[in-house]
């Protein structure tokens, strides 16, 4: 599976060169006393490449931490990736549309400003980076015309996956106590190669590889290059079928048996199929 991964991995990378091919590269500018790089021209399409870069690193990043066995850490990151992949959607809706709103606005603002207004002095710097509540990018997300999903399901199924991984990122109890284990039980700080959690979590990353897949064509769709939509359309298919993931259960059927599921609620959900972004 990680082999199938890493094959998504490259064809992902050589279609964000293209993709950030299509707008202008960032500058080498002073900031303070010293030089950075720097998007003249602070839009929505410069955004989504930036997040999509951070995306396809994510997803790389994940790979690496599995085959060393740190899933704890694996988790952290799966949820920047949901993070990611709701912030790339909420752009390229944007962009397809050529319908910026005010919450698209706020939401740039706050992308592009400077961590410190005092470059070389980040003590004296007086601003703090305000930001945008996540259930509004959730809410704007689920509200897309072509979701399968009501908008109402779409916006409780982003939180409920939002909250499955932040264990992991704010280090909670119940989570911290998978890497205790073993006979005798203990505490694995090394990694937890050789365990059940690894193949748990490898299986766990399809969803990730897959939604980022999804956001990538996302974008390709936002940016109008027809030929690479058609090209990343046949490679899904391609991974489907090489994963054995071919049949997709109706998103509203799924929903509803999940609401009423009795017992113990599963500790990782996984979203259904995301509906493919229209070509336009």
């Amino acid at each position: 599976m990680l082999l199938l991964y890493e094959a998504m991995l490259d064809r992902m990378e050589e279609a964000f060169h293209r993709l950030s091919s299509m707008i202008d590269p960032p500058e080498f500018v002073a900031r303070g006393s010293y030089h950075v790089f720097r998007y003249k021209n602070e839009t929505a399409e410069a955004a989504v490449i930036q997040k999509l870069a951070r995306l396809i690193s994510g997803l790389r990043a994940t790979l690496v931490l599995i085959r060393s066995g740190y899933v704890q850490e694996v988790g952290a990151l799966c949820r920047m990736l949901d993070e990611l992949n709701e912030d790339i959607v909420f752009l390229c809706q944007a962009i397809k549309e050529d319908k910026i709103t005010d919450l698209h606005q706020r939401y740039l603002a706050v992308f592009y400003e400077e961590e410190f207004d005092e470059p070389d002095n980040p003590l004296l710097s007086p601003q703090k980076r305000p930001m945008i509540p996540r259930a509004k990018i959730q809410a704007a997300v689920a509200a897309i015309p072509e979701n399968a999903l009501n908008p109402s399901d779409g916006q409780q199924l982003y939180r409920t996956l939002h909250r499955a991984n932040s264990g992991y990122v704010h280090a909670a109890s119940g989570h911290i106590l998978e890497m205790y284990g073993g006979s005798p039980p203990r505490y694995h700080l090394s990694g937890m190669l050789s365990t059940p959690r690894i193949p748990e979590f490898t299986r766990h990353l399809w969803h990730f590889f897959y939604r980022g897949f999804v956001s990538l064509m996302f974008c390709a769709v936002a940016f109008r290059n027809r030929v690479l939509v058609d090209e990343l359309y046949a490679f899904r298919d391609q991974f489907e079928r090489a994963s054995g993931k071919t049949q997709w259960d109706d998103p509203n059927e799924l929903v509803r048996r999940a609401k009423n599921r009795k017992g113990p609620a599963n500790r990782s959900p996984t979203a259904p199929r995301r509906d493919s972004p229209s070509p336009g």
